[in-house]
């Protein structure tokens, strides 16, 4: 049968929040040079300014995973889409270390709400839908995301603060205007699924701590490709311009295998795209580091991406069984892969090579495709 009118304005509208919010996230992190030239900031200085948004998005997905109950949903949804772009708009703003910090911190925080907000919300929608929609949602999202680094870059000659007020205040007015809809989503979803009781708790708290930990695996990938793919390349002897793409390429394949992954997911079963997926992304990414060519290596960031497109919306759909807590939870975790990832690998490679300390996103792929069954046994259809 096909889904209610209702059910597939309620997609459509949860699609625009995770493409605006890819939008904002592109936009802060494309315009980072900009933002640490105007305020005078070295390079520990920037660091500090990037813990405290860390920092204030855990605290965000912690605060989130309180309050997602489904009658808070549509509200937190506004509430925290509002504040990230005005947080936004803010930070353009700011000229200072201390005003950069406050405002990173709040922006952060706004993130981590949003986050648990869209992605509880998904969960629930895609139960009313009856199939799956997680993944084209973070397609979205990715979309956004290319989306919002192409305009930071066609914006490149105009004042950062210019850029992140107009963005802002675009998306603050969008926003307001599907204010009457969003309020309606909880009118359409489905009920939560009641947690499991006794000792049924107890191995569920294991299971959500899996999830978890199969998330970071995926996001330090995620974390390796935005900060080493294009280091990776010009180590290849790759001009800059070709090096930049390495990152584009990596997000080009997650997007496509965003788009497609609801109908693999729905004709194999999550479990099977999963492990799938880990598989060719670790083949990929082997490929492309030990080839030790320019070409190998930018299409080992594409299938890397193309592989790992599929785990994470899975990963938040299995974690929504279990409530908006066990959300919060598997993207606390999650995150912190993505924002250690980096750090780590940086660290290896001083210790070896780069191209040595890119085999652990590799490992940790095999990893995900290894376990992945087990964590998602009797959670998804």
């Amino acid at each position: 049968m096909s889904p209610d009118v209702s059910v597939r304005r309620s997609r459509a509208l949860l699609t625009g929040y995770f493409l605006g919010l890819g939008v904002m996230m592109a936009v802060w992190g494309a315009r980072m040079p900009a933002v640490q030239h105007a305020a005078h900031l070295t390079t520990g200085s920037l660091s500090l300014v990037l813990l405290a948004a860390a920092l204030g998005m855990v605290a965000g997905l912690q605060a989130g995973g309180r309050l997602a109950r489904p009658e808070r949903l549509p509200l937190l949804l506004i509430v925290g889409a509002v504040a990230l772009a005005a947080a936004l708009a803010l930070l353009g703003q700011c000229r200072t270390l201390a005003s950069l910090l406050a405002a990173a911190l709040a922006f952060g925080a706004a993130h981590g709400v949003l986050d648990v907000a869209a992605n509880t919300a998904a969960v629930r929608c895609q139960n009313a839908y009856g199939r799956p929609v997680m993944s084209s949602l973070h397609a979205a999202y990715s979309i956004g995301a290319l989306g919002g680094a192409a305009l930071a870059a066609a914006t490149a000659s105009k004042a950062h603060s210019t850029l992140f007020l107009a963005v802002g205040v675009a998306l603050t007015a969008s926003v307001l205007v599907a204010g009457p809809r969003t309020l309606a989503l909880s009118g359409v979803d489905q009920p939560a699924t009641s947690g499991p009781q006794g000792a049924g708790r107890g191995r569920a708290a294991g299971r959500v701590w899996l999830l978890g930990a199969l998330a970071a695996a995926s996001l330090l990938g995620e974390g390796a490709a935005a900060d080493w793919a294009a280091v990776h390349v010009h180590a290849l002897h790759a001009s800059s311009a070709v090096a930049a793409s390495a990152f584009a390429l990596y997000s080009a394949g997650m997007a496509i295998g965003r788009l497609t992954g609801d109908r693999l997911t729905t004709r194999l079963g999550a479990p099977a795209v999963i492990r799938t997926g880990a598989v060719l992304a670790a083949a990929g990414l082997t490929t492309g580091v030990l080839a030790d060519n320019v070409p190998a290596a930018l299409a080992g960031w594409a299938v890397f991406g193309l592989g790992l497109s599929g785990a994470v919306p899975s990963l938040i759909t299995a974690a929504g069984r279990h409530g908006p807590r066990a959300v919060a939870t598997v993207s606390v975790t999650g995150y912190l892969g993505l924002l250690a990832g980096p750090a780590v690998i940086g660290a290896l490679a001083s210790a070896t090579t780069l191209p040595t300390a890119l085999l652990l996103p590799v490992l940790l792929a095999a990893a995900l495709a290894a376990l992945t069954p087990r964590a998602l046994e009797n959670t998804t259809p």
